[in-house]
């Protein structure tokens, strides 16, 4: 037995019948769920959940133990856990990708001359990587520029505080899980590697919209809950950059019909 085998199996043995919906027998010889209930809420064979909890089994694909997490219950930081244990025993995750290529200077450039309008650089994975004053009005309080590295996907998935700086947070999320799709289908390896690492991290909530998702269109209009403008109505026009980095410049300007107590202007003042 593995590190991830011993994980899973605890998990499965310290989760009762009635935390997942299911009758409490009397003649339960072991403690939890059987590895036949587990095998069942989470779509796969008693076989495959036997081999991955004895260790037999060290390459799990990251849409199994997404399915597996969603069924035990797992909390945000057991997910990591697991994420991280994949890792750590080689298992479903893509190697590392190299760091993310630097912004150039002229794209910099640009990105001042359009302060103070809410835009950033991402890259294919959906790293910000540069941004302006006025993003940083936008989405700072949201949280989304906490990370050392901002991440787009990882925020709308893995963080709470996305279901409230995004009142339609369910097609937010559809656009997100389409751009990283698109982005792994052309050979991204981060990308690639993020989606892994959401589909163990967000289960089902991500891997049913990546399974599903088309081209993502590349313009729209987006809702903001902003603490101090209120309900912002942005519409978005996200440009590729020329060159070999494989960038996207995100900008955004107040929609043409603004909803009802929001303000036209989403520019911080000054």
């Amino acid at each position: 037995m593995n590190a991830l085998g011993e994980f899973l199996r605890a998990r499965r043995e310290a989760i009762t019948p009635a935390e997942v919906g299911l009758p409490t027998g009397s003649r339960r010889r072991t403690p939890g769920l059987r590895r036949g209930e587990l095998a069942e809420l989470a779509g796969v064979s008693v076989e495959y959940l036997t081999r991955l909890e004895r260790g037999r089994d060290r390459h799990p694909s990251a849409q199994v133990l997404g399915a597996l997490a969603d069924a035990l219950r797992l909390s945000s930081h057991e997910r990591v856990h697991l994420h991280r244990l994949v890792k750590a025993g080689g298992g479903a995750l893509c190697p590392a990708s190299t760091a993310p290529l630097p912004v150039r200077p002229t794209v910099l450039a640009l990105l001042d001359r359009l302060e103070p309008t809410p835009a950033f650089v991402a890259d294919a994975q959906g790293d910000v990587l540069a941004c302006t004053d006025g993003f940083r009005w936008l989405a700072g309080p949201a949280g989304l520029l906490d990370a050392d590295q901002p991440n787009l996907a990882r925020f709308v998935f893995g963080d709470a505080r996305a279901r409230t700086a995004f009142p339609e947070w369910e097609r937010v999320a559809d656009d997100h899980a389409a751009a990283l799709r698109a982005a792994a289908d052309l050979g991204d390896g981060a990308a690639a590697m993020l989606a892994e690492e959401l589909s163990i991290t967000a289960g089902a909530e991500f891997g049913r919209r990546f399974a599903a998702s088309a081209v993502p269109a590349g313009t729209g209009v987006e809702q903001w809950q902003h603490p101090e403008a209120g309900t912002l109505r942005l519409a978005y026009e996200s440009l590729g950059v020329p060159g070999d980095e494989d960038h996207r410049l995100v900008v955004y300007v107040p929609a043409t019909e603004p909803l009802p107590d929001s303000p036209r202007d989403p520019r911080p003042p000054g």
